[in-house]
Parts: C-alpha cells; structure tokens; sequence
C-alpha cells in the first residue's frame, strides 16, 4: 500500500476476529488492507482472496519443526494442499503471478556450500517435506499449465515480532526476563540468517522482475554462523552475562538436525537485482540490535512466554 498497490489479505479464521500482526500495523497501513477471513486449506477460501489480483503471495504454511513431529498430517493439509489450491484459484482466475514461499530446509544439511538452487533436497522433518511437495507441486503446474509460479527460497528469516520458537527472539527474550540460564538446544548448526527488512524487499522485487516464472530462487547473506556464536553475540549486544543449559525439548532427532547452511545469492542478484543490506558479520550485528531493541519495549515482550518452549 505505501508503494501504491491494493493489498488483500486472507487470515487464517478464528472466532476472536484477530488478524495477528496485522492488527499491529500502522493505521496508514490497516486502514488501506483488505482482508478477509477463511482457511488456506478451504478451496473457497482461496478463489474468493484470488479473484481479481494480480500477484499472489503463498505465505500461508506452518513453519514449527518440531510441531511437524507430531502433527505431520496438519502440514501436509496446510502446506501441501493449501498450495495446491492457491495453484488452482490462479490457473482459474488467469492471476499474472505467483510467488511460492519455500525455506532452506528443503536442502537439509548442505553438502556442499554456498548452497545454490541445484543443490539436492533433502527432506530432515515432516515440515522440509511438506515444503518440498508444495514446491515441487508449484513447479509442476509451470510445467504442466504454465501457471506463471515463481518460488522464492529465504533462508532464516528472523527480525521483530518472529515467535520464541526461533532461536534468535528465544534467546533475546530469555535475556531480557533477567533469565541468566538460557536453555537452548544444539548450539553446534551453522545458519545463514537473513534480516526481515531484506527479506522484504526480495519478495518485493519479485513482483516487478521479468522473467522469472518457473524459477526458484534463493534469498540469502552466503554468511554463515553457528548457533552458539549467534547466542555469545546476543549476549554481547544486550550487555548480559549468560550461561546456556542443554534443553532436551529443543533437540532434534539427529538425522533430523540440519547441520550447516549457507546460501548462495548470486541468481537473486541477477534475477531480482536484490542483494541483502544486512550481510555480512557487520550487518548481522546490526540486524541483531535492531531486533533486540524492538523486543526491549515491554509492551511488545508482554506477548510472548519466554519461560516455555514454543513449539
């Protein structure tokens, strides 16, 4: 809306009439917002959001690795079947484009680096396989329909407002409830953490970019960092001294942890002309103390329970 387009919004129903983050938006925002209520996994649903658009964003999916454990069928109905009817509601309203919202789990753990988007996937939770059968269904329907998907792949996205069941807003939260044992899982995986802000403008860039249907591309720092040395930079940034107690909650099965991931950007910055503005060790500081300055406001920590493990 601020960059001039009509936005429709489709949130998930629930009977309190809550839009989540959006009821946060600023009035010049809110106020500009279409949004109706339904259910990614209803075709009605979908049609009724579609109808009239011209570009498509499926963020709809659940996203918890560890909630995937136990309840697989739910992400295989929400990730893979909700995708297969925003695919239909597009080819049936001839939408101009659609960008499919992936993750880098698809790859599981690199095999080789920087990760780029031929890199094999590998399917380490419930959760990487909903994602890699609703993309590979997205690209199907390139193929098969020429439905005009793009697949944008972000890498760990992280930044204000994100839910404790990331390890960047846990371990802020933790610190700053005056918690001095933070209680983490393994602190050995490397990750490459990409700022909302440009995360933001790459989903941005892939409305206006030309000739990028039937692509998959990656958005990502090619920087990568370990669990443990995210949590001594956390600690350095909000001044706290810490120590870290092995939460057994927070392992993942071992064949199921993703050990190392970094991605290479380098079709993005063709494609989209899209580089991150927070790369590198300096801009992930940056990003670090922007993100733990929005969660020092009591008011926005008062939303989140950083004494439990959010699944």
């Amino acid at each position: 809306m601020r960059s001039g387009h009509q936005v429709r919004a489709l949130v998930h129903y629930n009977a309190f009439n809550t839009w989540g983050w959006l009821d946060h938006c600023g009035a010049d925002v809110r106020d500009g917002l279409e949004v109706l209520m339904g259910d990614v996994r209803d075709p009605g649903s979908v049609h009724g959001a579609v109808e009239g658009r011209d570009t498509v964003f499926n963020l709809a999916a659940l996203i918890g690795i560890p909630y995937s454990y136990r309840a697989a069928a739910s992400y295989v109905d929400t990730n893979i079947h909700g995708t297969l009817n925003i695919l239909e509601a597009v080819r049936s309203h001839e939408t101009a484009r659609l960008i499919q919202t992936s993750t880098s789990e698809v790859y599981g753990s690199a095999q080789y680096v920087p990760i780029d988007e031929s890199h094999p996937l590998q399917a380490q939770s419930p959760y990487a396989a909903s994602k890699i059968g609703a993309d590979q269904l997205a690209l199907s329907y390139y193929r098969s329909f020429k439905t005009p998907v793009t697949v944008i792949r972000p890498f760990n996205t992280f930044g204000p407002r994100q839910s404790t069941r990331a390890v960047i807003p846990t371990v802020i939260t933790q610190i700053l409830d005056d918690q001095s044992v933070i209680k983490l899982g393994a602190l050995e995986p490397t990750r490459d953490f990409n700022y909302v802000a440009d995360m933001v403008r790459g989903f941005a860039a892939a409305i206006t970019a030309d000739g990028i249907e039937g692509e998959v591309i990656n958005l990502s720092t090619n920087f990568e960092i370990s669990i443990g040395d995210t949590v001594s930079l956390i600690a350095k940034t909000l001044d706290a001294t810490i120590s870290i107690e092995t939460d057994p909650q927070r392992i993942r099965p071992p064949d199921s942890e993703v050990d190392r991931l970094c991605g290479a950007n380098e079709k993005a910055r063709e494609l989209l002309r899209w580089a991150p503005d927070y790369a590198g060790p300096d801009g992930f500081g940056n990003a670090i103390a922007e993100t733990a300055e929005w969660f020092r406001d009591p008011a926005n920590r008062s939303l989140y329970k950083s004494d439990m493990f959010a699944v």
